[in-house]
């Protein structure tokens, strides 16, 4: 028995223009574990170029939960995993996707989303990079471990750099007083419950923290 969600794809399937690619990404939803390289690319088109509004749908979310069963987050880690994909890794989308063997040497979205975020880690060196980007395309692994051990990298680098670590820490604690600061201030001049030199004294202490973190 087909579940409710891949029903509801073949029912909006039922009509349309086989050569059409909103038909087409219908049918790469249906494939989802198999295609989704094809379906990422699809839905970066649509996306990009507002295609569903044509559609009847005045959002993206909208169109891919309602047409395909996909909720936002997943489509925004196909879109981005897919871009990753074509931006690093374009080899992988010039092989014939048909086969079951080059399907299996596809890794799945998600793993791929991960080493996107990795690549985007500025505490993470280029070697650090490279083992999580072997584990996704050689090793297979699932994409849990995978975050797993970006998450230990993460951690460990930031143990093995105190200074940046207490610099960070610093600049949050700071943050935080600012924001304290300017609301008491705009609340003691709301309610005028102290005179006017005092909220212009906190309004300097606040311009002089501000100095210290540009």
């Amino acid at each position: 028995m087909k579940s409710k969600s891949l029903q509801n794809i073949e029912d909006k399937m039922n009509g349309l223009d086989e050569s059409s690619l909103r038909y087409h990404i219908l049918d790469s939803a249906k494939n989802f574990k198999l295609s989704w390289i094809e379906l990422g690319r699809s839905l970066y088109a649509v996306w990009r170029d507002k295609m569903y509004k044509s559609w009847g749908y005045s959002e993206f979310d909208t169109y891919t939960a309602k047409e395909i069963g996909i909720k936002k987050p997943t489509a925004m880690k196909l879109l981005k995993s897919y871009y990753f994909i074509e931006k690093e890794e374009p080899q992988l989308l010039k092989n014939d996707s048909s086969s079951s063997q080059d399907v299996a040497a596809i890794p799945n979205y998600e793993a791929v989303d991960v080493l996107r975020m990795a690549k985007e880690k500025k505490g993470l060196g280029e070697d650090d990079y490279e083992r999580i980007k072997k584990e996704v395309f050689q090793g297979g692994r699932d994409f849990r471990e995978v975050k797993k051990d970006l998450t230990a990298l993460i951690r460990q680098r930031d143990e093995s750099s105190p200074a940046d670590a207490w610099e960070k820490k610093r600049l949050a604690a700071i943050k935080r007083c600012l924001g304290t600061l300017k609301s008491l201030k705009e609340e003691i001049k709301v309610s005028k419950i102290l005179s006017a030199k005092i909220i212009d004294e906190i309004a300097s202490l606040i311009t002089k923290i501000e100095e210290q973190i540009d």
